[in-house]
């Protein structure tokens, strides 16, 4: 059975969905059967593979979660062999609204990925900047969270509440939810504050904090306007080697790192 990796900070702009996308991408590449699953209404690792977002779509997301439409129909396939996505659109907006009066809620996408969960080494979930319902599903069905901090002032601003609501998760809705790892975004070596961060997070989250930290790099932000990710846009660039060095770490976390080998060989 797969792998869920719940990819959460409720704080915007700290590299959610550039690391989900580029996370993904380093495990397929990695040859290890991957489901991106984009739960955030603004559908950027939807588009960051090239794929429809129009409200037009059916098959997508919200329809798995809010009409009971079939997994195995809403997910596409990413053009990159090994990984597929399960697509968003501007419709999850009023998903919430919708979720509220459903029976057992919080469980409703952990029982939409039970019918696809044992085909795929990995899955990995990009959750919105938010606390919500979607998000609590994401916790719910998840095997463990990965968390990524932006290497800047505040950067630790609000992760309280994510603890807080993984405690909560764990204690009433997913006993085996665990930090998979806290991986620090967007780092500038040249910079004093981002060093500095990054010795506050590690402090702080100790052995959780991934070696990998995810440097600046112009690649990463130009990959996503050409509807794919830094590994296929420019796979010599340093945003493509920091999140393969990261896949790496992950296997050898989750006891992977053998056959992790053995494909590369």
């Amino acid at each position: 059975m797969g792998r869920v990796i719940a990819i959460a900070n409720q704080k915007g702009g700290v590299g959610k969905t550039t690391t989900a996308v580029n996370i993904a991408a380093s495990i397929a590449i990695s040859e290890f059967k991957t489901l991106l699953i984009d739960i955030d209404p603004q559908a950027n690792a939807t588009s960051g593979f090239g794929l429809e977002t129009g409200d037009e779509i059916e098959n997508t997301f919200y329809n798995v979660m809010v009409n009971g439409g079939e997994i195995r129909d809403a997910i596409k396939p990413s053009g990159l062999e090994y990984l597929d996505v399960l697509p968003s659109n501007v419709n999850l907006v009023g998903m919430e609204v919708e979720l509220v009066n459903m029976r057992e809620r919080e469980y409703v996408m952990q029982k939409a990925l039970k019918g696809v969960r044992d085909q795929y080494d990995y899955v990995i979930i990009d959750c919105p900047p938010s606390l919500g319902l979607i998000t609590l599903n994401s916790l719910t069905a998840a095997d463990s969270v990965l968390i990524p901090v932006q290497a800047e002032y505040y950067a630790l601003e609000g992760l309280g509440k994510l603890l807080n609501t993984i405690s909560i998760v764990r204690k009433h809705l997913n006993p085996k939810l665990e930090i998979e790892g806290v991986l620090v975004t967007m780092f500038d070596a040249r910079l004093r504050l981002a060093t500095q961060v990054a010795e506050e997070v590690k402090k702080f989250f100790k052995d959780k904090v991934y070696k990998t930290c995810i440097r600046r790099n112009v690649r990463l932000s130009e990959a996503p306007s050409h509807g794919m990710p830094a590994l296929l846009y420019d796979a010599q660039s340093i945003g493509s080697k920091d999140y393969l060095d990261l896949a790496k770490e992950i296997f050898e976390r989750d006891g992977n790192i053998r056959k992790f080998k053995v494909r590369q060989q």
